[in-house]
């Protein structure tokens, strides 16, 4: 018998409930019920790169729903012309096509994965060591952490994991300035023996999110674009948390300088929640049929209408000239920490994507520290994640791209006192 609404929900959620509830939400912070106010140093989920309740974002919204708010993707409307345009001319100058029909990070990751597949004719989907694909049943396939595998009896075929650029943590114990970029020029050893003699693409995130924030060295990124050139191997950047001015220019690929072939982006592309995602493909790989990929809430004309005033923001020099000078002074602050905390191995990052990673005093990854700091955050109002969905230990923060100077020193300030109130050995 279904139980009356008057239920603690706590009753009826399938997962475990956060203790708070949220009622509020302004720029870089929220409130709960209770009145307490919390700078939101993840952007919600990673989206929210306007912050909450952007103004310009929700007159969009407020106007679009007065007229039209769903259409089928049979039919064009106006905010996803517009966005599709606004794509098309802001993102590398190679991709030229937009595909608009998905709703999630999910869906869009395995269509390109289906275009390169189609086009190609092969079948193997190259992922780095804690790359994060998706959440849908063969996004996990391909995820490159094991436990997000681990629970699901069946996986979709064609997953070849290899190490990742995590030069801190190298796999094959080299360092940046001498390897020679063995974590690249060895993939063809995993191909040789762990695939299946067939491989369609590459996807990568140009900096890792949930994989714990690792930013590749200088030229890896270049140096992956020769690899999958010479074998004919589809690259695609997965851009979902590194796109929109994230790190300071409007793409990761733009602040590397590589073009892939493929990107695919979501998250940010609303600005402020809702959902939409999109495929970028150059044009040579025009051709999958429209029924072989599309979802019911792709392509929605109230996320199109937000995002095209999303992307109208984020891509004005000034906007992403003080995203750059916000993160740097707020890296600054956090790596001036590091000395007198012996528990934070590295702080890493680039514009407002930035990851604090926390160990013991010899180096060994340690999750539970990287709780008792994110738990002491949290007491300071401060809301923080833990990489490899809790399970990491690395502090992620992606505060809203509308982060003042003023609110990174606070955020930095709070970092200290959380710091300090550490078990005096971690200190």
């Amino acid at each position: 018998m279904a139980l009356p609404l008057s239920a603690d929900p706590h009753d009826v959620a399938y997962h475990e409930l956060g203790p708070d509830l949220l009622v509020r939400g302004e720029g870089v912070r929220v409130w709960d019920e209770k009145g307490r106010e919390y700078l939101d140093c993840v952007s919600g989920t990673f989206n929210l790169i306007l912050g909450h309740n952007h103004p310009a974002v929700l007159a969009a919204v407020r106007e679009q729903s007065e007229h039209l708010v769903f259409a089928s993707s049979a039919f064009q409307t106006e905010p996803t012309n517009r966005v599709m345009q606004l794509l098309a001319e802001l993102t590398p100058a190679n991709l030229t096509r937009v595909n608009l029909r998905s709703c999630s990070g999910s869906t869009a990751n395995e269509g390109a994965i289906k275009i390169a597949q189609l086009h190609t004719g092969r079948r193997d989907v190259i992922v780095p060591f804690r790359g994060q694909v998706g959440q849908s049943l063969a996004a996990t396939a391909y995820n490159g952490l094991a436990r997000m595998r681990a629970p699901f009896p069946q996986h979709h075929p064609g997953a070849v994991n290899v190490p990742d650029p995590y030069c801190r943590r190298c796999f094959y114990r080299q360092s940046p300035d001498s390897c020679g970029f063995w974590c690249v020029d060895r993939i063809d050893d995993f191909l040789t023996y762990s695939g299946s003699g067939s491989t369609a693409c590459l996807i990568i995130e140009p900096i890792s999110g949930v994989g714990g924030n690792v930013v590749p060295p200088p030229g890896y990124l270049e140096r992956l674009r020769e690899f999958c050139t010479e074998r004919g191997i589809v690259l695609i950047f997965d851009e979902m948390q590194t796109a929109f001015g994230r790190t300071g220019q409007l793409f990761a690929a733009d602040h590397f300088g590589v073009q892939p072939d493929i990107m695919t982006v979501s998250k940010g592309l609303t600005g402020s929640g809702l959902p939409l995602a999109a495929i970028l493909t150059e044009e040579r790989f025009v051709g999958m049929e429209r029924s072989l990929h599309g979802f019911t809430y792709g392509s929605h004309t109230l996320s199109a209408a937000a995002a095209a005033v999303t992307l109208e923001i984020v891509s004005r020099p000034e906007f992403l000239a003080q995203v750059r000078a916000v993160g740097a002074v707020l890296l600054e602050r956090l790596r001036a920490l590091q000395a007198g905390h012996p528990c934070v191995f590295d702080v890493r990052g680039v514009g407002l994507m930035l990851g604090i990673e926390v160990a013991e005093p010899d180096g060994t990854r340690s999750s539970s520290l990287a709780h008792t700091l994110h738990q002491a955050l949290a007491e300071r109002s401060v809301i923080t994640r833990v990489s490899e969905h809790g399970q990491g230990n690395v502090i992620e923060l992606r505060p809203p791209l509308i982060l003042t100077l003023q609110d990174a020193h606070l955020i930095a300030d709070r970092f200290g006192e959380a710091l300090e109130s550490m078990p005096r050995t971690a200190r």
